[in-house]
């Protein structure tokens, strides 16, 4: 899990390729809109309203004193301009609004000398130019509601709008391409349990519906060899009993003049080709479908324990009661079996331990010897049919080579994990960890 998290999703990958390639579309296309657009639109605006000013103040300035009220209160009145004779100064503007400073340039150049927009900003923020006009110095405003302009929240409001649009388009094509593909996976996974997945929806890509139907007919084509291998396997495992047979009843038949330390080591090699072949129909037989039953692992741990002890092993078991997990009852019986075994063949007679503990939503079950050791190089190595590690190479300690790998087949074939760890002090720790069972998962 570990190693899949440090990992790049496919999907998050995609959305944030996408997003951004969006992103820096959107971005693009709100520079060349402003740039082609809007900014000649800002500035023909702005040399309108500069003209208008201009000719407002010089108009004032022509007509006779008494109709000059009139004027003003027409101009309030139409164009929301205010306008009267003052050189008292005034405050820099402080708000930051582009069209302000195109509004400046217009005026500039309309009056050949440099005019900045003043503002004053009581109960109502107004703007102020002060316009020479007939020897005079003429100062006229508007308010700010007349530009009915906020470029800031704009450019605001449309790059959230972007970076969401593009989030939610990146987001949906993504799950377009990767849904499929996790369906794949999870049916991948399960062809690999050992296991026959539902077959794939058929998809309205083309692409998708073909890669559906060739994975269908794999999976039908991949379970039909596995089981055609089990039976195969069995078939020749309990054909082979019968010359044994007969060559024991040879064996047991020479005449009693025979030489005592070869049939005595003919005897052996029948044996051992017996428990090989035993071996053989035990994992042809687990390997097959098996229903998950609700198990108790202190009663079953025990009961292990228990037997191995009355055989002269030194077995300690610690499990804590009311534990337990849904697994197939024989499946798991032969796993444990089968790691506790060859911590015992290989403990050097020393005492061996059973552990199981709660993780999360699994059952972690130890079992911890003193033996040797395994090198850290051979840790996966022995999981393979007949290795062996070399010291373990002799008659009397090195079995047949098969156990750990029924083990790793009946735990790839149930979705359980297995693994071996160098214990601290010395020693080998076998660690399978398989999910709790529906109740036990509902327990805080």
């Amino acid at each position: 899990m570990a190693a899949r998290d440090k990992q790049h999703s496919l999907f998050y990958g995609t959305v944030r390729t996408v997003a951004a390639a969006l992103l820096v579309f959107q971005i693009f296309l709100i520079a060349a809109t402003v740039h082609y657009v809007m900014l000649p639109m800002a500035k023909r605006s702005a040399d309108d309203l500069a003209s208008l000013l201009i000719l407002s103040a010089k108009t004032w300035v022509e007509l006779p004193p008494q109709t000059r009220k009139d004027f003003e209160l027409e101009l309030i009145r139409e164009h929301q301009f205010m306008l009267f004779e003052d050189v008292s100064p005034l405050a820099e503007r402080t708000i930051p609004l582009p069209y302000l400073g195109l509004l400046d340039d217009a005026l500039s150049a309309r009056l050949g000398e440099a005019v900045s927009v003043k503002m004053t900003d009581l109960d109502t923020t107004w703007f102020w130019a002060d316009i020479p006009a007939g020897g005079k110095l003429i100062r006229i405003g508007f308010p700010k509601s007349r530009l009915l302009t906020d470029p800031t929240t704009m450019l605001l409001l449309a790059l959230i709008a972007t970076v969401m649009l593009s989030l939610l388009t990146a987001y949906i094509l993504a799950r377009r391409i990767t849904q499929p593909l996790a369906h794949f996976s999870q049916a991948a996974r399960r062809i690999g349990a050992g296991s026959i997945p539902e077959d794939l929806p058929h998809s309205h890509v083309q692409e998708l519906a073909e890669l559906a139907a060739t994975f269908n007919q794999m999976a039908l084509q991949v379970r039909e060899l596995l089981a055609n291998r089990t039976t195969l396997l069995a078939g020749i495992s309990h054909d082979l009993r019968t010359p044994l047979a007969r060559m024991r009843l040879a064996v047991e038949m020479l005449p009693d003049n025979s030489d005592t330390k070869t049939v005595e080591r003919l005897r052996c090699d029948i044996e051992d080709m017996n428990g090989l072949i035993g071996e053989f129909l035990t994992l042809s037989r687990d390997l097959q479908q098996e229903a998950p039953e609700k198990i108790e692992l202190e009663a079953m741990l025990r009961e292990m324990a228990e037997e191995k002890n009355t055989q002269g092993a030194q077995v300690a078991c610690h499990v804590p009661p009311g534990l337990t997990v849904r697994a197939g009852p024989l499946a798991l019986h032969r796993v444990v079996q089968n790691l506790l075994g060859n911590a015992l063949r290989y403990s050097d007679g020393k005492p061996v331990q059973i552990e199981a503990t709660r993780s999360d939503d699994e059952a972690l079950i130890n079992i911890l010897d003193r033996g040797p050791g395994i090198p850290p190089h051979e840790m996966e190595k022995v999981f393979r049919p007949f290795y062996r590690i070399e010291s373990s190479r002799n008659a009397d300690t090195g079995g047949s080579g098969l156990g750990l790998a029924i083990v790793q087949q009946l735990c790839t074939a149930n979705g359980w994990q297995v693994a071996l760890h160098a214990r601290d002090g010395g020693g080998t720790v076998a660690e399978l960890r398989l999910p709790l069972s529906e109740s036990q998962q509902e327990q805080p």
